[in-house]
């Protein structure tokens, strides 16, 4: 494809109107031109296209930006105090941040800019893990990393064949998932990254009614439970690209029939990117993308490679059955011993997931009270079922050993946009607040 017939391609769809690459190109180079003269930038714009230009305008300036996991007033408050040279780059969120408004109007003189002129060594973003089991960390990227990881992914998910494509996110695009295989994927593959953020069942079922074919979703596994409630007339997604989570082969399978497309799991994490994939409703192995190796060292695994930041630590439990093939466990944090047995609570809640009629779901570890232990309890969504009805199902299914003590249902699970359930939260729906810290 010349240069020319790329420029033309849309680099977005905004409020049903097509934004052409080399019009990205020149908002990029006006809006780096307006950026005040910090070193970071907050990058709270929840429109796709602005973010995506506010992304590449601040690459332009040098500047790097900020990926917090939380946008909400005391995640900022905190950042501005680790990071005090900063302002937010907003599209309409009311912020207590110095902060720019993106603007209405980006026409001007300034030469385009694209992403070609960004050197691998700059560094880019600073990602957050989630913080669900403590402070949130950061995680610098330089654009190298960032690139070669989203052109990794594209050469596996066979992006060629799905030259430009639409490309619809549930997920939020200031994480490391909705970044790499929103954001990236669009602009690094000729996608058309659709400005929305959809949330809801009815919302999602819009925005892909509304998109040309072909279509690509980024969602989660909840996304897809919500969706599959109602499949019918479903519009049709030529792929599915799903965050690693609790995904029933089932659930696969299901969604793939509802869709009519391939449904891919992506693994990867905030620390090392996006590195494996797997047809779940096919294959239970995960397959590294190309480049990446995995190296153990007892009971830890590495992962290394081009797209990845340096040999970079996995949390996950992983058995290797390849030189670049591996089958997944729960994260080593979710290993729990109770009277000499083990399990993780990844497993623990697939099988709660697997109860008919139980439509969502999760086990956790409470907090030890006193001289006593910590006790398994699990909180569940299951209408037209009891807690007696699941219990019976459960001990047909797991050790009692780890029968849930409490089991607490409930209407819905208090999931953030990329589907995590915050630990202060669950604890709270089984009436154990949360130790001074915790978290």
């Amino acid at each position: 494809m010349n240069i020319a017939t790329q420029a033309r391609l849309p680099a977005a769809r905004q409020s049903g109107r097509a934004i052409p690459m080399a019009t990205f190109h020149q908002d990029a180079a006006a809006l780096a031109a307006r950026l005040p003269v910090h070193k970071y930038v907050v990058n709270l714009c929840t429109d796709r296209y602005r973010f995506a230009t506010g992304l590449a305008a601040a690459l332009a300036a040098g500047q790097i930006s900020l990926m917090p996991s939380s946008s909400l007033p005391a995640a900022l408050t905190a950042l501005a105090e680790d990071y005090p040279d900063l302002y937010a780059l907003t599209d309409g969120a009311e912020t207590d941040l110095p902060s720019l408004a993106y603007p209405a109007d980006l026409t001007g003189p300034a030469a385009p800019f694209t992403l070609d002129e960004v050197a691998d060594d700059q560094q880019a973003v600073i990602l957050f893990t989630s913080g669900s089991t403590g402070r949130p960390q950061p995680m610098a990227k330089d654009w190298g990393t960032l690139r070669r990881s989203a052109l990794a992914a594209g050469a596996r998910l066979g992006i060629g064949a799905l030259r430009g494509a639409s490309i619809i996110g549930t997920v939020p695009h200031h994480h490391s998932y909705g970044l790499e295989s929103v954001i990236l994927l669009g602009l690094l593959h000729g996608l058309t990254i659709d400005a929305g953020w959809p949330l809801y069942p009815a919302d999602i079922r819009a925005a892909l009614a509304r998109a040309p074919r072909p279509r690509i979703l980024v969602t989660t596994p909840v996304h897809l439970r919500a969706l599959l409630a109602a499949p019918e007339g479903m519009p049709a997604a030529d792929l599915i690209l799903s965050a690693t989570a609790p995904l029933p082969v089932e659930l696969a399978g299901a969604a793939e029939a509802c869709f009519g497309g391939t449904l891919v799991e992506i693994y990867g994490c905030t620390e090392a990117g996006q590195i494996a994939t797997r047809r779940s409703a096919h294959e239970t192995a995960w397959r590294c993308f190309d480049g990446i190796t995995l190296h153990q060292d007892g009971a830890t695994t590495w992962a290394d490679g081009p797209a990845v930041p340096g040999p970079t630590l996995l949390h996950d439990q992983i058995t290797l059955t390849g030189p670049q093939t591996f089958h997944l466990g729960g994260r080593a944090a979710d290993l729990v011993d109770v009277a000499g047995k083990r399990a993780s609570l990844a497993s623990l809640t697939h099988q709660l997931l697997s109860i008919p009629g139980v439509q969502d779901g999760v086990f956790l570890m409470g907090e030890a009270r006193g001289a006593g232990v910590p006790r398994l309890a699990a909180v569940a969504v299951a209408p037209g079922l009891d807690a007696r009805a699941i219990m019976a199902e459960l001990r047909q299914r797991i050790d009692p050993a780890f029968l849930p003590r409490p089991l607490v249902l409930v209407d819905s699970l208090p999931r953030n946009a990329l589907g995590k359930l915050p630990r202060e939260t669950l604890l709270r729906l089984i009436g154990q607040p949360a130790r001074d810290g915790g978290g």
